[in-house]
């Protein structure tokens, strides 16, 4: 099986699990969690921030971020493709009473321009714009790495207007290999950061938000509000302190694999791609005379599996658990897939 669906279907590797058994634990809630507190540290370490939070996963992490930095009726601004916007089941609007104005991108990147432009002015009638949301790399968009001058430009605009600005980092890593840059690089720009750990890096579970240690505190009791207080959980933050300590370096291995597919399969007849798009480990591709339903369809039976990203638009992601070999299989499959 060649599993291109996503990052996420990476499973632990025998060295991760044994640090999972072997894991000192206590409860989190209290604090008294020693792998918990290693691995909170280390992530404040690595993005430059004074304190961090781990949490069961990016969605809550991403909502904890946005329910600190505003109150009910306020506005977040983020990119119309946004995962925080797309992919977290209107949990802004349910969990924090904000409200989202989208700004239109290029492949999830948006400049400072267009994002203050679309600052509400103050006015009784309007609801009050509070905080910026920024994902690197871009999810939908295929990816995508946002230029540091983009991020310094949206920043300082941000700033200027009394806005706070969050990043949904779930691929940080990516991004920062793809740049060669330290994380703390990408992560001075915002306010406050969420990271994950179980997409590129290969950990089973767990995200961390990361900023201020007021903010933070303050993080705190919402991720007890929404849910997210756990006890000996430092079993699973094992795993996540393992990846983080382990996987971020061979992520250029995953976007030499995604580069590789994405030059074989522009290759193919009637196969719609631009190899020079994919900058990362994710790939976005179309066809000609075929469906995406019977794309996959003929793919799952040749042991290749990828998703559709919409009707028209096939995603596929390189990861921990798919080796250069098989991309080569699963480009054989994509051609026997278009011919048949």
């Amino acid at each position: 099986m060649i599993d291109l669906r996503s990052d996420t279907v990476t499973l632990p590797t025998p060295e991760m699990r044994e640090a999972m058994y072997q894991a000192f634990v206590g409860d989190d809630v209290f604090g008294d969690d020693p792998t918990i507190n290693n691995l909170e540290e280390r992530v404040a370490e690595i993005l430059g921030k004074e304190a961090a939070v781990y949490m069961p996963s990016g969605t809550m992490t991403n909502q904890v971020a946005i329910r600190t930095h505003t109150e009910p009726g306020d506005e977040i601004l983020l990119e119309q493709s946004a995962h925080v916007y797309f992919n977290e089941a209107g949990a802004t609007a349910a969990l924090s009473g904000a409200i989202c104005r989208l700004i239109p991108g290029d492949r999830g990147v948006f400049g400072a321009e267009d994002m203050e432009a679309a600052i509400r002015p103050v006015n009784d009638h309007y609801p009050r714009t509070k905080l910026v949301c920024v994902e690197n790399t871009a999810n939908r968009g295929g990816g995508k790495v946002w230029p540091l001058e983009k991020l310094a430009e949206v920043k300082k605009t941000a700033h200027e207007n009394g806005l706070k600005i969050h990043l949904d980092g779930a691929r940080i890593w990516n991004a920062a290999a793809a740049m060669n840059i330290p994380e703390s690089e990408i992560a001075k720009h915002f306010d406050s950061v969420s990271v994950c750990f179980s997409k590129g890096l290969g950990a089973p579970v767990g995200s961390a938000l990361a900023g201020s240690s007021d903010f933070i505190m303050e993080a705190r009791r919402f991720r007890k509000q929404f849910g997210g207080g756990m006890r000996q959980a430092g079993i699973i933050a094992a795993g996540a302190l393992y990846a983080l300590e382990n996987n971020r370096e061979r992520l250029t291995v995953d976007h030499d694999n995604a580069k590789i597919f994405a030059k074989g399969l522009a290759e193919i007849n009637g196969i719609e791609i631009n190899p020079d798009d994919v900058e990362t480990n994710i790939i976005n591709f179309r066809m000609q005379g075929m469906t995406t339903d019977e794309l996959i369809e003929n793919l799952n039976k040749q042991g290749t599996h990828v998703l559709p990203k919409d009707s028209i638009t096939i995603r596929a992601v390189t990861n921990l658990m798919v080796s250069e070999s098989q991309i080569n299989i699963a480009l054989d499959h994509v051609r026997n897939a278009m011919n048949s």
